[in-house]
């Protein structure tokens, strides 16, 4: 918790749009899943509980489930193995949940895939919210790919003898973890929450395809919207980097 809070400080978050979150459930969050994923998330669910007082439970990977120590460390924080089934149990009990759609794959990210999205083929969101015609809010975040540099990515460490020894034991590609420089930098962390979306005009529809696809389509380009707005933020805030933040705090004391 001494950790996150001084993640907190160094970060600064800065919300945009987050008055727009609906504070009643049963409601999903969805947006982009940076580099590595620890960085800003915990920061993310930080700004809602503080400023709106919204406790998201987040759907986790399956894979985080199968480490002893880690998963019981991510149930802790609410996290729960994000299968269909838990999640609509969440709804019937109007929880609001958070989701990244990317998963894995987005967190493994590859050099020149900073911010992009990786959903592949993935509607079981937009199907759970037409199935319980729950809205779903998009959102974005911004600062954490700025604050790693990508040394080794998962194509490199493929196409080296490393790379054939976990071919020989089956590790899945899309979650090599790439190598990084240890340390992050202190960017700051930007969020954006845009207008909820209603999946009730689709009531009924959660079994067609054409339906989830298309609400998938929305999602999906009110988070890229986000991202776009967040870099022209991140652009021209004067505040971006630590040095500016910490010399402001010494003005005010």
């Amino acid at each position: 918790m001494r950790f996150f809070r001084a993640w907190y400080w160094l970060t600064a978050p800065k919300s945009i749009g987050i008055e727009q979150v609906p504070d009643r459930g049963p409601l999903l969050v969805v947006g982009n899943h940076t580099l590595f994923g620890v960085l800003d998330a915990p920061m993310m669910l930080y700004e809602l509980y503080a400023k709106r007082g919204i406790f998201l439970r987040s759907l986790g990977d399956h894979r985080h489930f199968q480490v002893p120590i880690w998963r019981d460390l991510l149930r802790s924080y609410g996290v729960v193995d994000g299968t269909r089934e838990n999640c609509a149990r969440l709804m019937q009990a109007h929880e609001s949940i958070l989701v990244f759609p990317g998963g894995g794959r987005e967190v493994a990210k590859r050099k020149g895939e900073k911010y992009k999205l990786i959903w592949k083929n993935r509607v079981g969101f937009a199907r759970m919210a037409i199935r319980f015609g729950c809205p779903i809010v998009p959102f974005a975040a911004v600062g954490a790919e700025e604050a790693f540099d990508i040394l080794i990515d998962a194509n490199e460490i493929l196409a080296s003898p490393l790379g054939a020894i976990l071919k020989r034991f089956g590790v899945d590609p899309d979650v090599i973890i790439p190598i990084a420089r240890p340390l992050p930098r202190p960017e700051r962390l930007y969020f954006y929450f845009g207008p909820a979306i209603d999946t009730r005009r689709y009531q009924g529809r959660y079994q067609d395809d054409e339906a989830c696809f298309a609400v998938r389509r929305e999602v999906e380009r009110a988070v890229r919207r986000g991202i776009r707005i967040l870099r022209a933020e991140q652009r021209r805030d004067p505040e971006r980097h630590l040095l500016p933040r910490l010399i402001k705090q010494l003005r005010r004391t």
